[in-house]
């Protein structure tokens, strides 16, 4: 039964009734604003061979350095940004705290005895995270929605939970109380705590099962009166960027996806020197890169990704932090880049 409700459960009622009017869906499903192929054929396309025997180092040759200091009881003011671990994140913006995409299970899977598994722990306990303000999902994808991290958040902290369209249904089914569930559409927000949190475009795919696109997947908007943020979720490359950067920009900082990219599907994630223009492109302050270094989603050698970014952001004069999991960085005073990966690599 635990296996079936990691699941998710598929929009119904009024909340179906809301996907079916947004006008990126149709056709029994949502869809991207330009053509966008999850893989694309011929020789791009890996084979199972390369997944499994392929010759990239994949998992650092040792422990990752965490720093494993609880957050402060009270959010501090100005925008320090912890990354934890492959894309959650917690925002501390204006004296309150968001957290983007919270996955603190062993597995990015439904089951816990099969899927990719962590490359490094969490560098905190779960219980250990003081009150949140908002919870930010950007799509249901398994190392982006994990059903018992969602489970103890419910039951720990009295936030809401933002997510795109349809995504609520998967909460729902776990016991979250529609009272606390905020679902968006692309370029609506909803005000939360004195914050606006908007869900913007990206240019990526949902599902849990078989079945694809029934909900909504989005990049995200973290705004405070003077500091704003900005969140790619799981995204290709698209000219999208520009225009949420001159809506909604400029950011002082940029939370990047530059992991588990392929050329068998370059239009669904990012290249590293992709997520560099997007930056550019968002009229960004400083760059800090998530989505690499925790689990092995691609053939790409573990640290092959940060050092892509780096050589990129240099050649563009690119403000760049690489925290260790669990390292605060302070937007206002980022700590000088330490190569700390390359002696795992």
């Amino acid at each position: 039964m635990t296996i079936l409700a990691a699941l998710g459960a598929q929009p119904t009622g009024a909340r179906a009734e809301r996907v079916r009017r947004s006008p990126h869906y149709r056709d029994g499903a949502f869809h991207n604003t330009m053509q966008t192929r999850t893989m694309v054929g011929g020789d791009s396309r890996p084979s199972v061979r390369e997944f499994l025997t392929g010759g990239e180092k994949r998992r650092p040759s040792g422990p990752v350095p965490l720093v494993t200091e609880a957050p402060a009881a009270t959010a501090a003011s100005g925008l320090h940004l912890t990354w934890y671990g492959h894309a959650t994140v917690l925002v501390e913006i204006e004296g309150k705290r968001v957290l983007l995409d919270p996955v603190w299970s062993d597995r990015c899977s439904p089951t816990p005895g099969v899927g990719p598994k962590r490359l490094h722990a969490m560098p905190v306990a779960l219980a250990d995270v003081p009150r949140l303000d908002a919870i930010v999902i950007s799509h249901d994808h398994y190392d982006h929605l994990d059903m018992p991290t969602i489970q103890a958040l419910n039951r720990s902290q009295q936030a809401p939970f933002l997510v795109p369209l349809g995504v609520g249904a998967h909460l729902a089914r776990w016991g979250v109380p529609e009272s606390r569930i905020i679902e968006l559409d692309w370029e609506e927000s909803a005000d939360v705590a004195g914050l606006t949190l908007t869900a913007t475009e990206a240019r990526h795919f949902s599902g849990r099962t078989l079945r694809r696109n029934g909900t909504l997947w989005s990049s995200w908007v973290v705004a405070g009166e003077h500091r704003r943020v900005f969140y790619t979720g799981d995204s290709g490359y698209f000219d999208g960027y520009a225009a949420i950067g001159e809506r909604h920009g400029p950011f002082d900082a940029t939370l990047m996806q530059i992991g588990a990219y392929d050329k068998g599907w370059p239009e669904i994630h990012m290249f590293p020197e992709e997520a560099v223009a997007a930056h550019l492109d968002l009229r960004g302050g400083l760059l800090i890169p998530v989505h690499w270094a925790t689990f092995n989603l691609a053939l790409h050698s573990w640290s092959e990704p940060v050092d892509r970014v780096w050589a990129e952001c240099k050649a563009h004069d690119v403000a760049l932090a690489v925290p260790r999991p669990g390292e605060r960085v302070d937007v206002d005073t980022p700590p000088t880049l330490d190569p700390w990966w390359q002696p795992l690599s």
